[in-house]
């Protein structure tokens, strides 16, 4: 056997496997050696554009906002955030000037707690805000065909910046860049048009997929619509490190990033197995079933029709929002229904059904009996409701984990299993 640690939780899980197991992983790039040094160095030359100092001289702007991601993302805002805001500074910006703007889209509104722990001690100098999509007085309209309307302080601020990660993501096909804006910043509808049945039914709304991905011109389009001034994207290590600094121009920084992610990240396989395993992708990620989806929606190339596929996701906020939770609950299994319901309301969508409808991907390839589920953060009846077979009984998640793999492995001993240690951060594709 070999024992593979997967992402759960912040501490991880480690599982043993056949010998003869096939994992599934890009390549573990190291941090940067000196982060703050390098930070420094990419503000100064970026990707399709003049240097920071350069912008804000030319434009001398009175008011600047930053955007950031919320929880939910591994982004190091604690190790660019100073160097930039220094360049901020040293330009003639004071402090007083800038406003940090928590994108938060349709996700729940940020913690006190949180904002420490995604911003340390710059929250002593720097006003912080999250984006309220629910909070007409705190939007403006920035076109009208179709209608979107976007935070007001972002919106209207001289000078604007974009932060955020790049990773493969399962419906936009990469995370940051223009994800930074929409749907991170703007209204109601039109996270539900970037959302909508449609866009999501298209075969181009997947994983490392950008060029006439409807999520990403959705996205893209509102971005450029109003003004990106500056992009500041990383890339992670497995430990939520800076690997590398991607920044200037909002479209070419997030291009360049996106081509050497694909190259890290990529894991290529040649056949399905009859067993996968995977996870949510560890804190912050895991923390919701919400979240989850996207680990179950990177190992599609390695499903067929009859794979049993086992994830892992430690679930300490449940399922998620109250919408979600409610929609999830209230079909209660019935998934083909669900379909069936938002294809005939297509002009209309609901709140969160979105990662519903993903999640109908895989249900749709191998069905609800072969998706097992292994949490200790949802109850034991919730988990039975959600469309997954879940893995109960006693024990921790890695007992019951390692339990429902040995009996598969003495039952199967001939089954071909792919395990897939970082989850949704892992890119498949087939040779």
């Amino acid at each position: 056997m070999e024992t593979v640690k997967l992402l759960y939780g912040k501490d991880g899980i480690e599982l043993d496997v056949p010998d003869n197991a096939v994992v599934l992983e890009g390549q573990h790039v190291p941090a940067m050696a000196d982060p703050e040094r390098s930070v420094a160095e990419a503000l100064a030359n970026p990707i399709g554009c003049d240097s920071l100092v350069d912008l804000l001289a030319a434009k001398k702007p009175k008011t600047v906002a930053i955007t950031i991601s919320d929880i939910t993302r591994p982004v190091p805002n604690k190790v660019f955030l100073p160097p930039m805001l220094k360049v901020l500074n040293d330009c003639g910006v004071g402090d007083s000037q800038i406003v940090i703007i928590i994108g938060t889209g349709m996700h729940r509104p940020s913690t006190p707690q949180e904002h420490k722990i995604l911003l340390g001690k710059i929250t002593e100098r720097i006003e912080v805000i999250d984006h309220t999509t629910d909070k007409p007085e705190t939007l403006v309209k920035v076109s009208d065909d179709p209608p979107v309307s976007l935070c007001k302080r972002f919106a209207e601020a001289d000078f604007k910046i974009v932060t955020g990660f790049i990773e493969p993501h399962f419906m936009a096909g990469f995370s940051g860049g223009r994800k930074g804006v929409c749907p991170a910043l703007v209204d109601l509808k039109t996270v539900q048009r970037f959302h909508g049945f449609e866009t999501l039914s298209s075969d181009r709304a997947d994983t490392g997929i950008l060029k006439c991905n409807p999520c990403h011109e959705i996205a893209l389009k509102v971005a450029q619509r109003v003004g990106v001034d500056f992009l500041f994207n990383v890339a992670i290590t497995r430990d939520k490190q800076i690997a590398a600094i991607y920044c200037g121009d909002l479209a070419h920084a997030h291009d360049a990033g996106c081509k050497q992610v694909t190259e890290w990240t990529t894991a290529h396989i040649d056949r399905k197995f009859d067993l996968v395993i995977t996870n949510g992708g560890g804190f912050p990620l895991d923390q919701t079933f919400y979240q989850t989806v996207k680990g179950m929606c990177t190992a599609l190339p390695a499903l067929g029709e009859n794979t049993t596929m086992l994830q892992v996701s430690n679930c300490g906020e449940q399922l998620g929002s109250q919408t979600y939770t409610d929609l999830m609950l209230g079909y209660n299994n019935d998934w083909q229904n669900f379909l069936a319901d938002i294809e005939a309301n297509k002009d209309s969508t609901r709140l969160d059904q979105w990662e519903f409808q993903l999640q109908c991907r895989v249900l749709n390839r191998i069905g609800m009996d072969n998706i097992w589920f292994v949490s200790d953060g949802i109850e034991a009846d919730v988990q039975k409701q959600i469309c997954v077979t879940p893995i109960l009984g006693d024990g921790s998640a890695k007992q019951r984990a390692q339990k429902a793999i040995d009996d598969y492995v003495s039952a199967n001993p001939n089954a071909s299993i792919a395990i897939i240690p970082d989850g949704p951060y892992t890119m498949l594709r087939c040779k």
